[in-house]
């Protein structure tokens, strides 16, 4: 199987250093340097179409512009390239976010990808309206996907749920192709509504030997109930010619770090109810001192961002032979960004991917859609 690559467009604005953002605290004011206009949206999202990138990423919360209308502007300006939108089922009906997905399909020739994002932080719910208790959100988004997944598939839903109810629900043209699911969460109860409706489970870049933890519960929780799911994570990278040029520019974004913002948002990110985003402290703990954490996974990122918080630094070679590690555990998608964004997707772009597509684990999608596509089954979502 030839291994997938995603970008990610920077909705909270771009710059040289890092921008923070996410998992209740504010982007930092480095997001000003380039701000998410459409138009530079566009020039990240043409540079990494052209250097073989599959998909973009884009994120959500109030901290970044909204991903839905984002993304259906820049694809206006793109032709290839797949769009990874995050969304929170619980502000939206599911009818409705199911007809919107089909509208995108078609009007962008089936670029929609879906991240669904249950939503890690209580406040953060709250300031949209949302006022379930965390456990809560996860069963409304497995009843959430099941409407969805049975509308896709040209069904009417009747559904009376703990949290979600709707009567006669159709749509009139159903996508074509149905957008396939990615999910995250770290918690027991996230693994179960992953194993029901996901396509895609994604995790953070934790360190091999915890993503290999992750990825036998989730396939064993699959199984039970007679799917398969594949496997993706969700990674920033510092790729140079050398490793010294990599580590040079990582200890510069870190030179850029200041102590009270270190300070504010580590303070932010403790406070919050994710898991996962309990399991990114872990890997440095607020440290300066202790940033690789495995070799050239760097946690630096983390200091002054929520969510992903980990970054492969090192040469061409040392970034490719990292991402064969993470494929033999089973991960066959990776989500990348970098700082900035348009001049990172470049240093993947034309110094990682040629070394895959020499060891046959990459192909460009440009020379993958030329070939006749073999059909893939729909995946049974259990009941």
């Amino acid at each position: 199987m030839s291994l997938t690559f995603h970008w990610f467009l920077p909705t909270n604005g771009d710059s040289r250093h890092v921008v923070g953002g996410g998992h209740g605290t504010p982007a930092t004011a480095s997001g000003r340097d380039r701000p998410p206009t459409v138009a530079y949206l566009s020039q990240i999202a043409r540079a990494a179409e052209g250097v073989g990138f599959a998909g973009a990423l884009t994120p959500t919360g109030a901290w970044c512009e909204d991903a839905w209308l984002t993304t259906a502007m820049v694809a206006q300006h793109t032709e290839r390239l797949k769009f990874l939108i995050a969304f929170r089922p619980g502000l939206i009906s599911p009818t409705l976010a199911a007809q919107m997905a089909a509208t995108f399909q078609r009007q962008t020739g089936g670029r929609l990808l879906l991240n669904v994002v249950t939503g890690g932080e209580n406040k953060e719910q709250r300031a949209f309206g949302d006022f379930l208790d965390k456990d809560g959100r996860y069963r409304r988004t497995g009843e959430f996907l099941q409407v969805v997944r049975e509308l896709w598939q040209g069904g009417t839903v009747d559904l009376h749920g703990e949290h979600v109810r709707v009567e006669g629900a159709a749509l009139a043209r159903v996508p074509a192709p149905v957008p396939e699911v990615y999910f995250g969460g770290s918690s027991p109860i996230a693994g179960e509504i992953a194993a029901r409706h996901a396509d895609v489970y994604l995790t953070w870049g934790e360190p091999p030997a915890q993503v290999a933890e992750k990825i036998a519960r989730l396939r064993s929780l699959a199984a039970a109930r007679g799917r398969t799911l594949r496997f993706g994570i969700r990674l920033h990278v510092i790729t140079r010619d050398t490793a010294g040029q990599a580590w040079a520019e990582a200890d510069r974004l870190l030179d850029g770090f200041d102590p009270e913002t270190v300070a504010s948002v580590q303070a932010g990110l403790a406070r919050s109810e994710s898991e996962g985003q309990q399991r990114m402290l872990a890997l440095h703990g607020g440290r300066r001192d202790r940033l690789e954490i495995h070799p050239n996974l760097w946690a630096g990122i983390g200091l002054v961002r929520g969510g992903a918080g980990t970054a492969l630094v090192g040469s061409h070679d040392e970034v490719a032979e990292r991402i064969r590690e993470y494929h033999a555990l089973g991960i066959d998608e990776f989500i990348l960004s970098g700082y900035p964004h348009l001049e990172e997707a470049y240093w993947f772009g034309e110094g990682v991917l040629p070394r895959l597509a020499a060891r046959g684990l990459w192909r460009h999608p440009a020379d993958r859609d030329a070939a006749p596509a073999a059909s893939t089954p729909f995946a049974p979502v259990a009941s």
